[in-house]
C-alpha cells in the first residue's frame, strides 16, 4: 500500500509540474511539445491529449516486449488528469518575471515526482518504458532517450506545439534532477527493476 501511495503522490506532483510548466508559457518539455501539438490538432484538452498519447505509446511496447505494471497505468492516466486540473485553476502567465518561477517550479515538481513514482518500483511510465525497451534491444539508454525525445519534439513542433527557453531548460536539467531524486526517494530496501534503473542512468 505504501508503494502505491508513494507512486500516486509522485504522479500528482509530476502532473502538477507539467501543468505549471505549461502555464509558465516559456516552452514545454519535449514530450509535452508533442502533447501540445496533438492537442491543437485534435481539439482535445492538453491533459486528455497526454492521456491518449500514453495509451498509444503502450502499443509500441508490444514488439519491445515490455511489461506493464500498475505504476505504468497510473502514470498513463493520472499525469494528464492532474495537469488539466492545474491548467484549469491556474491562469497562463503573461509577464516574464511570473513565467520564470512557473518554469522552475514546474521542472522541479516533475523531477521530485519522478523520484517518488519511479522509486516506488511499480513500473515505468509509457514513455520511459519505450526508451528502456529500445535499450533492451541493444541501443544505449542515453541514445534511446535522445532519439525518442528529439523525434517527438520535432513532430510536436510541426503540429504547433510550444517550443522555447523552457524546452531547453527542461532538457538540460531534468536528467540531473531525477538522477538525484531517485536514489533519495526510493523506498528503503527496494531494488529497482531493470527498467527503472536504466531510466535513472
Amino acid at each position: 500500500m505504501q508503494r502505491i501511495l508513494r507512486c500516486v503522490g509522485g504522479l500528482r506532483l509530476f502532473g502538477a509540474g507539467v501543468g505549471l510548466h505549461k502555464q509558465g508559457a516559456m516552452g514545454l518539455a519535449p514530450w509535452d511539445v508533442f502533447h501540445d501539438g496533438f492537442s491543437k490538432v485534435t481539439g482535445l484538452p492538453f491533459g486528455r491529449a497526454l492521456v491518449l498519447t500514453s495509451f498509444l505509446v503502450l502499443f509500441l511496447w508490444i514488439p519491445l516486449r515490455q511489461r506493464v505494471g500498475i505504476g505504468t497505468l497510473l502514470n498513463a492516466v493520472q499525469i494528464g488528469v492532474v495537469a488539466d486540473v492545474v491548467i484549469a485553476l491556474v491562469p497562463e502567465q503573461t509577464t516574464y518575471w511570473a513565467r520564470i518561477p512557473f518554469m522552475v517550479v514546474g521542472i522541479l515538481l516533475v523531477g521530485v515526482g519522478s523520484g517518488f513514482y519511479i522509486g516506488a518500483g511499480l513500473g515505468p511510465g509509457p514513455r520511459d518504458g519505450l526508451m528502456t525497451g529500445l535499450a533492451a534491444r541493444g541501443m544505449a539508454i542515453s541514445r534511446a532517450r535522445t532519439a525518442v525525445e528529439i523525434t517527438v519534439l520535432l513532430v510536436g513542433w510541426i503540429l504547433g506545439g510550444t517550443v522555447g527557453v523552457g524546452t531547453l531548460a527542461f532538457a538540460l536539467s531534468i536528467g540531473p534532477i531525477v538522477g538525484r531524486t531517485i536514489p533519495r526517494l526510493r523506498m528503503q530496501d527496494l531494488e529497482l527493476a531493470d527498467d527503472e534503473q536504466k531510466w535513472a542512468e
